[in-house]
């Protein structure tokens, strides 16, 4: 299948969903960005390329997504109802980061690159590029850089509801040794969960990789209930993402929410005919 007969097929579906006539039937929003709208779409992306650092020490930090109200985004990319926090972290060679204890709230960490040690509770665990670690609420830890190059990763921040028992102990995931899931549909979706509540999350429902072959997509995905948030990040490769009737292209350190208000189906597609896209979602089923 071409990308040409992929895009005519997913265009088509488009075409019949409630986001492609939004535009004439939704009212303009709050903010004076319609719903259905080029713009509109443009709100529910985020890229921490265009995002201003913001540096402590020898750590630098810039927003991939901040806290907003994703019904009626009023900011590009502040669409965060369930995450508290969504950043891409950098830490520089030789440097480590103060002790740091998190109160009301978790961390989790996606390694992308460079080389290092994330301690807690008389741990050390190794990090580097594909490695996923939960940094439990109450725990005193610290992250230390071992080589010379950056050590890169997305970090994640989670609010912990009152009566919630956090882990006492780091947990660790080696993405490369996760077995994949036989569970998720995500059609030629290669889907590795990392995290859910069984590992310690307290309010994201799951974190997970998922790759897609070449030359495939994603399900399309309409959603059913508006109290969900579905955050995809481009960790290598280049995709199309289809958010209802437009395209848009995604690169690495570009992520994209599905609209919660259900008006467009969103699909992912790897074009290339000889490589990956690989992916790191963070979703929240809500309540």
């Amino acid at each position: 299948m071409t990308i040409k007969n992929i895009a005519a097929a997913l265009l088509a579906v488009a075409a019949f969903a409630p986001m492609a006539r939004a535009q004439t039937l939704a009212p303009a929003q709050e903010q004076g960005t319609p719903v259905g709208s080029n713009a509109y779409v443009d709100m529910f992306f985020g890229d921490w390329h265009a995002s201003p650092a913001k540096t402590a020490g020898g750590m630098t930090e810039h927003a991939v997504f901040t806290k907003g109200d994703p019904m009626k985004p009023a900011v590009k990319g502040a669409i965060l109802r369930y995450a508290d926090a969504y950043v891409y972290m950098t830490l520089a060679g030789g440097a480590s980061s103060p002790s740091t204890t998190l109160s009301g709230k978790q961390q989790v960490y996606y390694f992308t690159s460079g080389t290092g040690t994330l301690s807690a509770g008389g741990d050390a665990a190794p990090v580097s590029s594909g490695i996923a670690v939960l940094v439990p609420a109450n725990l005193a830890f610290t992250l230390k850089n071992t080589g010379t190059a950056p050590l890169g990763a997305y970090v994640i921040t989670e609010p912990t509801p009152a009566g919630f028992q956090p882990r006492t102990k780091l947990v660790v995931k080696d993405a490369s040794a996760t077995p994949i899931s036989t569970t998720q549909d995500e059609w030629s979706g290669i889907v590795k969960p990392l995290f859910t509540a069984a590992d310690g999350l307290a309010t994201l429902s799951r974190v997970q990789t998922v790759t897609l072959d070449a030359m495939t997509i994603t399900r399309p995905y309409v959603g059913k209930k508006p109290n969900t948030e579905q955050l995809w990040m481009e960790l290598s490769g280049t995709s199309i993402v289809f958010i209802g009737p437009y395209l848009r292209r995604q690169t690495p350190g570009m992520a994209f929410e599905h609209p919660p208000d259900n008006l467009a189906p969103t699909s992912s597609v790897n074009y290339s005919e000889d490589s990956q896209v690989k992916y790191l979602v963070v979703a929240t089923d809500g309540q």
